[in-house]
């Protein structure tokens, strides 16, 4: 897996699981754009991949605006003169208010639609002129799509399905698109989110028995993303303990 010299985008990359792939892809050789919404956090994630030796440029982004994900896109290609690889990690679950899909404010449910669902097709589309044969592009799903529990599952399901179409869809061009589907992952965000009890209970059942960390999911983003993974397409891969699995 060589990653010398190439150039990645990793959105949501100033916190978390998007956090752990920016420094690992870094410390492989990769300059990487460090996209995020939240500035504080993006700077501080690109900033200490610069003091470890690593390449790193930030860049604010709203994975919902085409005008923002083409405006980052322009970004990196004039820092870096291209784009080998797309991460679409971003996604509101830290923050996101967990109400019944029957009574959730609509204006707001859109929103978590636009960035959850959305945010990975309309980053891909600013992003794919700028790919050539060789490229790969990993979106960021969840064992919540297949588990029916709220809107948040519903927004990781669909990105399973716009994962497989992309895969269709940018095949031609020699540009390949999968998933990982991480299982309960230790970050701050989810336990923030999570309360411990409920949390033991989940690892209580899972076969492997510990929470995942963002560097169990580093090595299935760097399989994916290299050419050992050349004749894989429209892959979404459970990273997860064995949480949920699937025949």
């Amino acid at each position: 897996m060589d990653f010398k010299d190439k150039v990645v985008i990793v959105t949501g990359a100033g916190q978390g699981i998007g956090e752990g792939y920016a420094r690992g892809l870094a410390r492989l050789g990769c300059a990487v754009v460090v996209a995020d919404i939240n500035e504080a956090q993006g700077r501080r994630v690109a900033e200490a991949i610069g003091k470890a030796g690593g390449k790193a440029l930030f860049a604010a982004v709203d994975v919902s605006s085409e005008a923002s994900a083409q405006a980052l896109a322009r970004r990196a290609v004039d820092a870096f003169g291209g784009i080998d690889y797309l991460v679409n990690n971003a996604a509101l679950f830290g923050s996101l208010e967990f109400n019944p899909l029957m009574s959730v404010d609509l204006g707001y449910l859109n929103k978590v639609i636009a960035v959850n669902m959305l945010g990975a097709v309309v980053m891909t589309r600013a992003v794919a002129p700028y790919l050539k044969r060789g490229a790969a592009i990993v979106n960021q799903s969840s064992t919540a799509a297949w588990m029916n529990i709220d809107y948040y599952s519903i927004t990781k399901l669909a990105v399973n399905g716009i994962t497989c179409v992309l895969a269709r869809e940018l095949g031609p061009k020699g540009i390949r698109v999968n998933a990982i589907a991480p299982g309960p992952t230790d970050t701050q965000a989810l336990r923030d989110k999570v309360p411990q009890p409920y949390l033991d209970a989940m690892v209580a059942q899972m076969p492997l028995g510990r929470l995942g960390t963002p560097d169990d999911l580093l090595k299935a983003l760097l399989f994916l993303l290299s050419d050992d993974a050349d004749w894989v397409t429209g892959l979404v891969m459970n990273v997860d303990g064995g949480q949920l699995m699937r025949a």
